[in-house]
């Protein structure tokens, strides 16, 4: 399975899966229909899912025309987003399992960003490779999804539940937000010597216009706030012992950021 990651509006990633040996894609999150069709057309390959996490129109907004274009795409969504997500017929929810190609792929329900958020996890098919998370607004490259509909212990629960996969797992997030993300980080964090290392990276990463997407569970887990409710480093910037407290009050720094 190749993954291709195209660019689109402001600072999306759409992210099309490919299967080489059957010619087949799926896209993840198609904000618009336009260069993902295009991408489609270079690959000579026939769209046969739509893969969508939530119902926000930067996540949805191709549907409709890609649906034109290929009549036999499946369009899969959180069973919570039933009635939001423009011509979803398979309704997900926690533990479900679906194949894309030769590949198969584990639903987690993750409500936090909004209530019927869901994330796509392709476990490695072998030791020596990556497993790949499609986690659309809820863990980003260094942050976390706002909560539009849902409550900082939903969004602890849910990022538990991504925190507990490989660390190797490729993190294929649905914004190009790293650069100020981290930014904030050094804010709640900053002796934290990884994440020095990092604010350096993607700084001289994104002087070349480069993407910081996919990042990696690991280096998450090393210097992303949100992933560290339980760090005494984290804890003592905001002033709490409680992890879900820990972890609101910095999501709600950051909302001020």
């Amino acid at each position: 399975m190749q993954i291709h990651r195209i660019p689109v509006l402001l600072d999306n990633y759409i992210f099309l899966l490919h299967d080489r040996l059957s010619n087949t894609a799926a896209v993840v999150d198609p904000a618009t229909a336009k260069p993902v069709l295009q991408k489609l057309d270079a690959l000579g390959a026939e769209l046969v899912a739509i893969f969508n996490t939530h119902h926000h129109s930067d996540h949805i907004g191709g549907n409709r025309e890609l649906m034109r274009r290929f009549g036999n795409v499946t369009v899969y969504g959180g069973a919570e987003d039933r009635g939001r997500i423009p011509g979803q017929q398979v309704f997900l929810g926690e533990g479900d399992r679906l194949e894309f190609g030769d590949r198969k792929a584990e639903v987690f329900f993750v409500p936090g960003h909004t209530r019927a958020h869901i994330a796509y996890y392709f476990p490695p098919t072998a030791p020596e490779e990556t497993g790949e998370l499609f986690c659309g607004d809820t863990l980003f490259a260094g942050g976390c999804g706002r909560l539009f509909e849902g409550t900082p212990a939903q969004m602890v629960s849910s990022l538990s539940k991504l925190r507990a996969l490989p660390d190797r797992t490729r993190i294929w997030c649905a914004h190009e937000y790293t650069l100020k993300n981290i930014q904030f980080a050094l804010t709640v964090d900053g002796n934290n010597p990884h994440l020095q290392q990092r604010f350096a990276k993607v700084k001289e990463a994104r002087g070349r216009r480069e993407a910081t997407v996919p990042s990696n569970l690991g280096l998450e887990k090393q210097t992303n706030p949100f992933l560290r409710w339980d760090d005494p480093a984290v804890q003592s910037a905001v002033n709490s012992s409680d992890p879900v407290q820990t972890f609101a009050r910095v999501r709600g720094r950051k909302d001020l950021f």
